[in-house]
């Protein structure tokens, strides 16, 4: 017995399941949450999906209304992990997962560290919601145009619109079935790649206006401060893709952005040819992609701008 059969047999016993996924989530987070959940009620099954916070961006996904920030439940039957590489980036809510009496992980993240009983992890994906869709045609689940809807959302947020070298021909073999299927591509492209709200923009007008350039303008960095936030009115997800200005510069290789809050500051990086930044930030306590990775530091934004240009520096 492989290990999809394995995380089918326990969905099937399951009188309680809850979806879970990582702390600021983003397009593929939710997209494969919502996936899921879309799926397991078509086959009879009533999950919880928890998401304590999300931006609005992803608000016109079916199922968004149905996500909850907290449960009363105190131990699931199994928990279901999307996304998400490690056990700690589950946040202030992984004792959903630690409680439950089966746990799963399925995620496409290299680093998974692989903290499920059971793991269905392949970091060849270039989206978690393109495994998923695997995952439903072994399951024997019917992709509907809701549960397409979700994973296309997620496809198109981690490929940042098909342009991430992550992209296989297996992602445009799925985009052009779901697109057969009657989902709208283009409609779902503009909602979560070119739709922004005002306080989105603002905060890239402050970003972009405190944008430095290092070694040689090979780094780019800048940063948001909370007050920043509540100057602008932002809400959860309005400081997303701020980090992609400035990999988009000419001659930049990483992009760092930075953004204060009471926890500390949330690093997000990118690079464009050479620079894993996924091993940059497990050095500074967080994880990802080769080409997109963040972390989480206790420090200001100085101090966190001075530790990530000294890692940086011996890589570029």
């Amino acid at each position: 017995m492989n290990t999809l059969d394995n995380i089918l047999e326990e969905i099937n016993k399951a009188e309680s399941i809850v979806i879970l996924t990582h702390e600021n989530p983003d397009g593929d987070a939710i997209g494969s949450g919502l996936a899921l959940y879309n799926a397991l009620k078509q086959i009879g099954k009533n999950p919880d999906i928890i998401i304590p916070e999300y931006p609005r961006t992803f608000e016109f996904l079916p199922g968004s209304n149905e996500i909850k920030k907290e449960s009363n439940v105190e131990k699931y039957d199994l928990a279901i992990s999307v996304d998400c590489a490690t056990i700690k980036m589950l946040n202030g809510f992984a004792n959903y997962f630690e409680n439950a009496k089966v746990k799963v992980s399925i995620d496409h993240h290299s680093t998974n560290t692989m903290f499920g009983d059971l793991n269905y992890v392949s970091p060849d994906a270039p989206a978690c919601a393109q495994i998923l869709l695997v995952v439903f045609e072994y399951f024997k689940i019917e992709v509907t145009k809701d549960i397409g809807t979700c994973i296309l959302a997620g496809i198109i947020t981690d490929t940042g619109g098909f342009k991430y070298s992550g992209v296989t021909s297996e992602t445009f073999e799925f985009v052009a079935w779901l697109l057969e299927k009657g989902i709208n591509v283009s409609k779902i492209y503009r909602k979560v790649l070119q739709t922004k709200t005002r306080a989105n923009f603002e905060l890239n007008r402050i970003a972009i206006n405190r944008l430095e350039f290092f070694e040689d303008g090979k780094v780019a960095f800048t940063y948001i401060t909370k007050e920043d936030e509540e100057s602008v009115n932002a809400e959860s997800g309005d400081h997303e893709g701020i980090v992609e200005t400035g990999r988009d510069i000419e001659g930049v290789e990483v992009s760092i952005f930075v953004r204060e809050t009471d926890k500390g500051c949330k690093v997000s990086m990118r690079s464009n040819e050479y620079v894993n930044v996924s091993d940059v930030c497990l050095l500074l306590g967080g994880g990802g992609h080769i080409r997109a990775a963040g972390a989480t530091m206790q420090c200001t934004i100085e101090q966190a701008k001075e530790k990530i240009l000294r890692q940086i520096k011996s890589v570029i």
